[in-house]
């Protein structure tokens, strides 16, 4: 890497429209999962104007009413203000969920069937998931990424404790760190832009932001009299949330991740049940990293697990610590490889996934959360006794 760079990670706020439709896809899941952990389940969303349209795949035995769950998480993220076009209880809701395929069924289930090699539970698609965890933040997360959920969250809990009157729930923020020999030093500026009512001074939104947000998450030690604050730079952001932008379920990967620091297989994560390995992989993946991580084997470490739809072992493992390891990278693969098992059974059961836990994933990022089971570094002792 070069020896000076500044790189930059984006988060968004609960009531981004992207990010509202993550929710409901969430909350439907979590909702099957609730009453019949052996739901499968495939929920996009589409969310515009007054309109939220439901699609996918569900098959479970719960009984469901969808338009409550629907209302519940757009009132949970505040679109309740009396000149919302998108509000709680008024939009219009279309549902166009099915069952799932019965031969995408009888791949995952674990049973044999004609043309399926093995009676084990199978990989819900075929892909690419990539795990990463690096030591530059106590969450073993990129600094550029916490940052910006830290702003993003804070901004939320104001708003939703009524601190200020004018804030409303869409919002993105945005970090950009200086490194210097690959460790962070300070941060060049922020970017906030957050949604607000129509009477409210774009002077008072900056200084409130900068004094409230900014400085009370980022450490003084991080800024100094160089760091640049864009507030709302447009100027104005009234018009915000589905009313002004369409959103889309699993639009938001980056920001669902590592922030552009650690790549990404394509997969989305919301609204997916965890027999699907776009999530539940992603998962694993990111378990494994931080352990090697945790360890000491490594500063950083990515992890690459690949699968064939239907097939229960992944078709590769790679891991990369990206020339920070203590012993050989192809040493701590193969005690990768002893410690943890990819089948996306075994994933299921090591991080106890049939659970309605799916909610507490949706925003300001699916890593780095202390009390997500994949944030354990409980494999510590295990990956240190294999790597010997």
């Amino acid at each position: 890497m070069a020896q000076s760079f500044v790189f930059s990670s984006e988060s968004v706020g609960e009531g981004h429209p992207d990010k509202v439709a993550d929710l409901i896809s969430d909350s439907v899941l979590d909702a099957c999962l609730a009453q019949d952990k052996e739901s499968r389940v495939a929920c996009e969303t589409l969310v515009k104007s007054n309109q939220v349209v439901v699609a996918g795949e569900i098959t479970t035995r719960a009984t469901l009413n969808y338009e409550q769950i629907i209302r519940d998480a757009i009132r949970d993220i505040g679109y309740v203000n009396d000149d919302d076009v998108f509000h709680a209880d008024k939009v219009f809701i279309h549902n166009c969920l099915t069952r799932q395929s019965p031969d995408i069924a009888q791949g995952v289930d674990a049973r044999a069937a004609e043309g399926k090699d093995t009676a084990e539970q199978g990989a819900g698609d075929q892909g690419l998931m990539f795990g990463y965890a690096c030591n530059e933040t106590p969450e073993m997360m990129p600094t550029a990424i916490m940052f910006a959920h830290r702003l993003g969250r804070e901004l939320t809990e104001l708003r939703k404790a009524g601190v200020v009157g004018w804030l409303r729930p869409d919002a993105k923020s945005q970090v950009s760190i200086r490194y210097e020999n690959d460790k962070p030093v300070r941060v060049e500026n922020v970017v906030i832009s957050t949604q607000h009512a129509a009477h409210a001074k774009h002077a008072d939104i900056r200084d409130f932001l900068v004094e409230h947000v900014v400085r009370k998450v980022i450490p003084a030690s991080m800024m100094d009299s160089d760091t640049r604050f864009y507030i709302n730079p447009t100027g104005r952001f009234v018009v915000g949330g589905p009313e002004g932008d369409c959103g889309l379920t699993g639009r938001k990967i980056i920001v669902d991740t590592y922030g552009g620091w650690g790549r990404h297989g394509g997969g989305a994560f919301s609204g997916k049940d965890p027999s699907k390995v776009d999530r539940s992989a992603a998962y694993m993946g990111r378990w494994v990293a931080k352990n090697v991580v945790a360890s000491g084997l490594s500063e950083i470490c990515e992890l690459q697990v690949a699968y064939a739809i239907g097939y229960p072992e992944p078709v590769s493992v790679w891991v990369d610590t990206m020339g920070t390891g203590k012993v050989p990278d192809d040493v701590i693969s193969e005690a990768v490889r002893k410690v943890f098992s990819f089948k996306p059974a075994a994933i299921v059961r090591q991080l106890d996934l049939l659970r309605p836990i799916y909610r507490q994933t949706t925003n300001y990022g699916h890593f780095g959360k202390s009390d997500m089971p994949w944030e354990q570094t409980n494999m510590v002792d295990a990956l240190l006794k294999a790597a010997k």
